[in-house]
């Protein structure tokens, strides 16, 4: 039983998001990180926060509005938790917007400048003015709103312009007339200004501030009175009957186009917008809450202008060059590596051209007779797609489980599968109700022995463009049960197989909760009878109420629990007689923290694994994911120094407070960033690296 504590158990998820996206945000304020990589920061601040708005916050609206009254698990009810959401968010924005001005300051002493039309000499006007009318005027689409041209269609995340008119000529503007126009987004938003050839200075415009300075070219008899942007989120998520849906993918296409539809939720003006624009927005959209913002809407810009600059690599991250794992030889192929012994992989530090590599190998060989794998996001330019259709038209039995429902790469993830199946592979879209999020790749090759297993079980997707910017770890194994396993489950997955009694993966939503549960009573019994007992977990996210009640519970016994959560974490560390042996930091840094690693003590016997799953109800309920062992002794003590490294952090890892807040770990020890440890990872995987402390 849990012991009865006056203080709340658990945070709630949604502000303990809040409090994560606050975290990226003070990458964005942090003096030490470079001036570009902080604007991209501010970037990725806006982007979360378009995805959390369009579909977390919009849950919490359609349940207020379905007259939902009952409390969370947290103690919230949606009315209560919207409100003090909206509270959060808009000083979040202030906050961000804050940054941002300063940013562009110190951006302009360093040569790049953002300017106003105003401030721009006769010759750039002139030359900014020849491109509106050659690039943008055709583009743009003036929309009048009157009593025979209804408000029209207001897309997601758009950024449009209001623009209040008034008849030309006529000394009384008594009269107004009201239209929108659509910022383009099939060209750059931030345009270049010319310069003298040798000006090492760089300056842009927004694309949004040329079109409100020619605004009166789109409605000639009229004044504009008054030109302001705006912007519109949409409730995001697809809602989709897949029980009675005949084809999946056919009707995940017809429920993207109603998400063009979707409820608003957000609605974004610029600050000092006119009253009779902004009631009008109001009365379409009807939103109360409005966003008022002091600066460009959309800061998601940022991260494509940070990455793109040219001739300012001092104001960012150096670059780093992944390494080849060096398992790998260039003259030797994976299958004779992998026979030999088990390769454990880090990315971004550790290239994942292994990975591709791989299937490229065996998409050639001609020993290979089936290539099995799961399809989560991949990104736009991937070589696993041609190589795995290449196999296929070659004759082997390709057979790929593409996730349809990945959020906002549904199109993308259908186009795969057209192709896909084009080419002869056998291509599924999963179980019905459940998103496949498990990462595994299976290989089947003739030998002299027989049939061989090659199997690659990673925490992170297929996606080579990610592979740079996350952290994430890949196993590649011919052990023998994990084979068996992996066949399994694409058996299940694929056709009408019950689930069997795996002999080592561990597989959600059939086992692998009961297994934690399972591993975690089993280290507070270890605690209880005097053995060395501990728990280490590298997650993304933790909100399942039963998994955190089952730490709390281990806490309790003796265990010593240090949790690393990038993100959402609902579980209140250090409350007396409830969590006093629970720890929990986050770390935000350079490159997304997104490898979900496991590590139990076991008396001694240490058992670690890695998997595809957060411990959030959704990851253990409704999604098929995978968790998978690390056999191999000299793997698993380098898996430990990973989770170790990250304990270890004190430049950028925070820790939970019990009341819901996050501090930087301060501590007399010398300083420690984790991330920039692990790109001396290929060193201290041959070398003798610090042995983890218990």
């Amino acid at each position: 039983m849990l012991r009865e504590i006056k203080t709340g158990r658990y945070v709630n998820r949604d502000l303990s998001w809040v409090e994560f996206n606050r975290r990226v945000l003070q990458e964005a304020q942090d003096h030490e990180t470079p001036l570009l990589e902080r604007l991209k920061f501010l970037g990725i601040v806006a982007s979360n926060l378009d995805e959390f708005m369009a579909v977390r916050v919009a849950e919490t609206r359609e349940k207020i509005k379905a007259g939902f009254t009952q409390k969370d698990f947290t103690g919230y009810t949606p009315s209560g938790l919207y409100r003090r959401l909206v509270k959060r968010v808009d000083q979040m924005v202030g906050e961000q917007y804050k940054t941002y001005r300063e940013l562009v300051r110190q951006l302009a002493k360093k040569g790049v400048v953002f300017q106003g039309y105003e401030d721009l000499s006769t010759t750039q006007q002139k030359a900014l003015a020849t491109y509106y009318h050659d690039i943008i005027f055709p583009l743009l689409t003036p929309m009048a709103v009157d009593q025979s041209r209804p408000f029209p269609l207001v897309h997601a995340k758009f950024v449009y312009l209001s623009v209040l008119l008034g008849k030309e000529g006529e000394e009384d503007q008594g009269e107004t007339f009201f239209a929108l126009v659509q910022v383009p987004s099939n060209v750059p938003r931030v345009v270049p200004v010319p310069h003298r050839a040798n000006s090492k200075r760089k300056s842009f415009i927004l694309i949004e501030e040329l079109i409100k300075h020619h605004i009166h070219s789109l409605f000639v008899g009229y004044t504009p009175l008054a030109v302001h942007e705006f912007r519109l989120t949409r409730n995001a998520d697809l809602i989709i009957n897949e029980e009675e849906a005949e084809d999946l993918l056919e009707e995940i296409e017809k429920e993207l186009r109603r998400r063009r539809r979707g409820a608003p939720v957000r609605l974004e003006v610029q600050k000092g917008i006119h009253p009779e624009a902004l009631a009008k927005l109001q009365e379409e959209f009807e939103l109360e809450d409005i966003y008022e913002i002091d600066g460009p809407l959309d800061l998601s810009y940022l991260i494509g202008f940070s990455d793109g600059l040219e001739g300012f690599s001092f104001l960012k991250y150096p670059p780093i060059q992944p390494v080849y794992p060096q398992e790998f030889g260039p003259h030797e192929s994976h299958f004779d590596v992998l026979r030999r012994q088990d390769v454990l992989v880090y990315h971004p530090y550790e290239s994942f051209d292994a990975v591709t590599d791989f299937v490229l190998e065996a998409a050639e060989d001609p020993k290979v007779m089936a290539i099995k794998m799961t399809l989560y996001r991949v990104n736009g330019d991937s070589q696993l797609i041609p190589a795995l259709a290449h196999a296929a038209e070659s004759g082997k039995q390709v057979t790929v489980v593409v996730e349809l429902k990945a959020r906002f790469d549904e199109e993308r993830n259908i186009a795969w599968a057209r192709k896909l199946e084009q080419a002869g592979c056998h291509v599924v879209y999963g179980l019905v109700g459940l998103k496949t999020h498990a990462k595994i790749i299976l290989v089947v090759r003739r030998e002299q022995q027989g049939l061989q297993r090659y199997v690659h079980v990673g925490t992170g997707n297929y996606n080579a463009s990610t592979a740079k910017v996350y952290t994430d770890v890949g196993l590649f194994t011919t052990n023998s049960l994990i084979g068996d396993d992996a066949s399994e489950m694409f058996n299940e997955i694929t056709g009408f197989s019950g689930p069997k009694n795996l002999k080592a993966l561990h597989i959600a939503p059939i086992g692998m909760k009961d297994k934690l549960f399972e591993l975690i009573r089993r280290e507070a019994e270890h605690a209880r009878k005097g053995k060395k007992a501990r728990i280490i977990a590298k997650i993304n996210s933790l909100s399942n109420q039963d998994v955190i009640d089952e730490l709390y519970l281990a806490s309790q016994a003796g265990v010593k629990i240090d949790l690393i959560v990038r993100g959402i974490c609902c579980l209140r560390p250090g409350v007396e007689g409830l969590s006093d042996n629970i720890r929990v930091i986050s770390i935000v840094d350079r490159f997304l923290e997104h490898s979900r690693l496991f590590y139990f003590e076991n008396g001694g016997n240490s058992e670690v694994f890695l998997s595809s799953a957060d411990w959030m109800t959704r990851n253990l309920m409704r999604r098929v994911e995978l968790m998978c062992p690390v056999f191999d002794p000299a793997l698993k003590e380098i898996m430990m120094n990973i989770l170790q490294l990250h304990l270890n952090d004190n430049v950028k890892a925070r820790e939970l407070q019990s009341n819901g807040n996050y501090t930087f770990v301060n501590n007399d020890k010398p300083p420690l960033r984790s991330q920039t440890e692990a790109m001396n990872l290929i060193s201290w995987k041959l070398q003798d690296a610090p042995t983890m402390s218990t």
